[in-house]
């Protein structure tokens, strides 16, 4: 079980992907690195955010943190990663 920044009260309302993304968050102001990423491994990402980091950072970064990929794989195919997009 990850350790959960937000109180009950702040989760209230929120999606489970909003949740996680909120938790990485607050993990990330705690000092909590390991967590946030931990966290954030969890969030279902918009392909074009997941585009903006392999542009950013490189499709290698983005296997490293174990991001998941399915809405960038629906959206650009199953090879986005390795291939000009």
């Amino acid at each position: 079980m990850l350790k959960s920044y937000l109180s009950e009260e702040e989760k209230v309302g929120l999606s489970q992907n909003a949740v996680c993304l909120l938790e990485s968050v607050a993990a990330d102001e705690a000092g909590d690195e390991k967590a946030a990423w931990e966290w954030l491994r969890l969030v279902e990402l918009p392909a074009h955010a997941l585009l903006a980091a392999k542009r950013a950072n490189g499709s290698g970064w983005i296997r490293a943190h174990g991001l998941k990929t399915d809405s960038a794989e629906k959206a650009y195919g199953k090879d986005w990663l390795d291939r000009a997009v």
